[in-house]
C-alpha cells in the first residue's frame, strides 16, 4: 500500500465477479462485464506506490504515472514516476522519475493534449512532519517504535530544506513535455489539484476540475472548489467557475474531482464527498455551457471514491472508483445517457485485504477492451493500525510496518 497475492476474499451475490485468477479458476461474467486478467505491474517491491493515473496517447502508447519511491502511505520520500507500455499494457517500462522535490510529492495525473503535449500533475505535502515529530518524541521517552536508521533517514530528508522553504514548496504543480516525454519543463504552479489531472475538451481548451488546498506560502484561498481552464496547451491556467455546494454541506468535505466531456458537449464532474449526507459517496455536477456554470452536486447512490471518468468511443461513459470496505477492491459503472443515470456496480477487483487501495483509472484499448490500473497493499504481515486512533498515531504505526503497495492492472470488457 507484494509477492503473489493470497485470495483472501471471494465476491458473491448480484453484480459481483468471481476472482480466482491466481488459482487458475475462470473469471465469471456477471453484471454485464468480464474480467480477463489481473496482475501486478510495479517492479520495485520494496517500495510503496500510490495514486496512479493511466492515459492512452493518440499513437496508442499507454502512460502510467504514480507517486513512487515511498516507504508508506504518508512519508517524505514520494516522487512522481512514469511508466510506458507500447503493447496495450502487456509489458511496462521500468519507471522514470519525473519529479523528486524536497518534500512529499503525492498523487500523479497525466493527459495528452490535442496538440500532442503531455501534462503531468502532482501536489506536495508536509503531512509526514507530524508523524516524524511523534516518532522523535517517543524516541526521547525511550518508547521508540522505529529503528535508529529509519528515524535518522526521515530526519535527514526533512533537513534538506528549512521550514520556510518547505512552506514555499507546498502547492499544486504541473510539468509539460512537447517531445513525447523525452524532456520536461520545470514544475510550475497550477491553481487546483485532483488525483487524475486535467482533461482535453473538444473545443481545444483544457479543463481542470479540482480543489485549491493552498495558494502561496501563507496558504490563502484554501478550500475553493471548481474548474480552471487553459487555452495555451496547458502552459497557463485561469480560474473559470465555482462548483456550488449542496445545502447543508461543508465545502471542506468535497475532494478529488475528475471530469469528462460527453458526446453532446455536456461536462460532467465527479466529487469525493465526506459530508455527513452521502458520506464517502460520489457526487456529480454538470455544466451545459462549457464550464462557466455548474449544477448543484447530487448524490449518485454510489459508495466509493474517488471516481475517474472516461468516454468510450461509442459515447458511453465509464466511472471507475475504489471500493474501500469489504469486499475491498475496485468497481466501475456505465452510463448510456451522457451521465444522467448509471448502471449497477461492475466489480473489477474484489480480493483486497485492506482499505489501502484504489484510485483506479481506465483507458479503452484498440480492441474495445478496457484497462484499469490502481494501487493496492497486497501483504499484511502485522495487524493494521486502528482507524479509530487519531490520525498522526495511525500513520505512525502504518509507517512502522513493512506493508508496501503495488500497482495492479485488470483488462476487462463490457458485455
Amino acid at each position: 500500500m507484494h509477492g503473489t497475492a493470497t485470495r483472501r476474499q471471494i465476491l458473491q451475490g448480484m453484480g459481483a465477479l468471481a476472482v480466482g485468477l491466481a488459482s487458475g479458476s475462470p473469471l465469471a461474467a456477471l453484471a454485464g462485464a468480464r474480467v480477463h486478467s489481473k496482475r501486478v505491474i510495479s517492479m520495485q517491491p520494496r517500495l510503496y506506490h500510490g495514486w496512479p493515473t493511466l492515459a492512452r496517447r493518440s499513437n496508442g502508447e499507454l502512460l502510467l504515472v504514480c507517486s513512487g519511491g515511498r516507504e508508506s502511505h504518508v512519508c517524505p520520500f514520494g516522487r512522481v514516476e512514469l511508466m510506458r507500455s507500447r503493447d496495450e499494457g502487456r509489458h511496462w517500462s521500468f519507471p522514470r522519475v519525473l519529479i523528486d522535490g524536497p518534500i512529499d510529492d503525492r498523487d500523479a495525473g497525466v493527459v495528452e493534449t490535442a496538440e500532442g503535449s503531455l501534462l503531468v500533475t502532482t501536489f506536495t505535502s508536509i503531512g509526514y512532519a507530524d508523524i516524524l515529530a511523534r516518532a522523535e518524541k517517543l524516541e526521547s521517552e525511550g518508547k521508540g517504535v522505529w529503528t535508529r536508521e529509519k528515524l535518522e533517514r526521515w530526519q535527514a530528508i526533512h533537513r534538506r530544506i528549512t521550514a520556510a522553504e518547505r512552506e514555499i514548496e507546498l502547492g499544486s504543480w504541473m510539468i509539460r513535455s512537447t517531445d513525447g516525454g523525452r524532456s520536461w519543463s520545470a514544475p510550475y504552479r497550477c491553481p487546483v489539484n485532483s488525483p487524475h489531472g486535467p482533461i482535453q475538451l473538444s473545443d481545444g481548451r483544457l479543463l481542470y476540475p479540482g480543489k485549491i488546498f493552498w495558494y502561496g506560502p501563507s496558504g490563502q484561498s484554501k478550500g475553493r472548489i471548481g474548474v480552471c481552464e487553459s487555452s495555451d496547451d496547458g502552459q497557463s491556467w485561469r480560474w473559470l467557475a465555482e462548483i456550488p455546494t449542496r445545502k447543508g454541506d461543508d465545502l471542506d468535505g468535497y475532494h478529488e474531482l475528475h471530469g469528462v466531456e460527453t458526446s453532446e458537449g455536456t461536462l460532467v464532474a465527479h466529487i469525493r464527498n465526506h459530508n455527513t449526507a452521502n458520506e464517502r459517496e460520489t457526487l456529480q455536477s454538470r455544466s451545459t455551457d462549457g464550464g462557466k456554470t455548474w449544477s448543484v452536486p447530487r448524490a449518485l447512490g454510489v459508495w466509493g471514491l474517488p471516481s475517474h471518468l472516461l468516454k468510450l468511443r461509442d459515447g458511453r461513459l465509464v466511472m471507475s472508483y475504489g471500493y474501500r470496505r469489504p469486499p475491498y477492491g475496485n468497481q466501475a459503472r456505465v452510463s448510456e445517457d451522457q451521465g444522467r443515470t448509471w448502471s449497477g456496480a461492475i466489480t473489477i477487483s474484489g480480493d483486497g485485504i485492506s482499505s489501502d487501495l484504489g484510485y483506479p483509472s481506465t483507458v479503452e484499448l484498440n480492441d474495445g477492451s478496457l484497462l484499469t490500473a490502481w494501487y493496492e497493499v497486497m501483504d499484511n504481515p502485522v495487524p493494521k493500525a486502528s482507524p479509530s486512533k487519531e490520525r498522526v498515531q495511525r500513520h505512525l504505526e502504518m509507517a512502522s510496518r513493512p506493508d508496501l503497495a503495488v500497482l495492479r492492472q485488470a483488462r476487462w470488457t463490457l458485455d
